[in-house]
């Protein structure tokens, strides 16, 4: 059994009809509700007894999916000469581009301060990519 109770409007939105007539269906008596405040709630056993059908308990939005995480990473590779920073941004260029349907995209930005002999890379995304970004890039760097 379930102590969930829904709002006028999430019983609305459950069943198709309008909040009002919801609402008259509670002062009528019709549906039974608590008045808690100035807003009235609805049991989901009284939902039920009233549809005369069971009614699935709504969702909390994670069911089924996995947590998601993201990493936000600022790298600085110092003296760098042009060729490398070229080979390497377009290394990083594609392999965020080589994803897979529906696997969720990375974010890369390079910038090669060429007078410091700098390179900054910016990458967003999930963890296991990054860290193979990581990889190739120490791949790149340690040649």
């Amino acid at each position: 059994m379930s102590d969930r109770l829904y709002s006028v409007e999430q019983v609305a939105e459950r069943l198709g009809l309008h909040v009002r007539t919801v609402r008259n269906y509670v002062r009528d008596g019709r549906l039974p509700a608590v008045r808690i405040g100035k807003q009235y709630r609805i049991a989901h056993a009284d939902l039920e007894a009233f549809t005369g059908r069971p009614v699935p308990a709504p969702e909390d939005g994670t069911a089924g999916r996995e947590p998601h995480t993201e990493v936000s990473s600022i790298v600085e590779v110092e003296d760098i000469d042009p060729a490398t920073a070229d080979r390497l941004t377009s290394l990083l260029m594609s392999a965020a581009t080589g994803r897979g349907p529906g696997e969720r995209p990375l974010r890369i930005q390079t910038v090669h301060d060429k007078d410091r002999a700098r390179l900054k890379v910016i990458v967003l995304g999930g963890l296991a990519d990054t860290a193979r970004l990581f990889d190739y890039m120490e791949g790149v760097l340690t040649s």
